[in-house]
């Protein structure tokens, strides 16, 4: 049934005009990690993205959901993972359980279906929402100090005055 279920969702994502496939492919590629494998990124993408059922699974277990909001797109599908992940984070959890990482984003996502934006939520959990959102931006490189311009010599004196 779960092999179905990810062949149905291969599929879903291969009938998809080239440029959502690429959205599609680099949110599975950013919260494959999260998600533990990239199955189950693939299934959390394409589960919210048409709101159809979620399945996740680690180990042996394995556990399903639908979200409460419907479809969303993949904006809205980025910020629901990453607010997920940021609560994640802040409980010291790096690398959830399907029950972990489902609880986290099902507590983002039925605030969301209660009408709540993306910024009360992430307030409401103690984040500001372009912090969680944003990239991970590298760090500037530092400027090496600019050498000291050695002093000038006095100017000679003109003869004659």
């Amino acid at each position: 049934m779960f092999r179905t279920a990810l062949l149905l969702t291969a599929s879903a994502l291969l009938a998809l005009p080239p440029a959502l496939w690429a959205q599609a492919e680099s949110l599975i590629q950013k919260y494959a990690p999260l998600a533990g494998s990239e199955d189950n990124a693939k299934s959390l993408v394409t589960g919210l993205r048409d709101g159809t059922a979620v399945k996740l699974s680690s180990g042996s277990a394995s556990t399903s959901f639908t979200s409460p909001t419907g479809k969303m797109g993949y904006g809205n599908v980025n910020i629901a993972l990453s607010l997920a992940e940021a609560s994640l984070k802040q409980q010291g959890i790096t690398n959830p359980t399907s029950e972990q990482l489902q609880g986290a984003l099902m507590g983002v996502l039925q605030q969301r279906a209660d009408g709540k934006g993306w910024g009360q939520i992430a307030n409401s959990m103690g984040f500001k929402l372009g912090e969680v959102v944003r990239p991970e931006r590298p760090e500037k490189p530092v400027r090496p100090d600019k050498p000291e311009r050695p002093d000038r010599p006095d100017k000679p004196e003109r003869p004659g005055r």
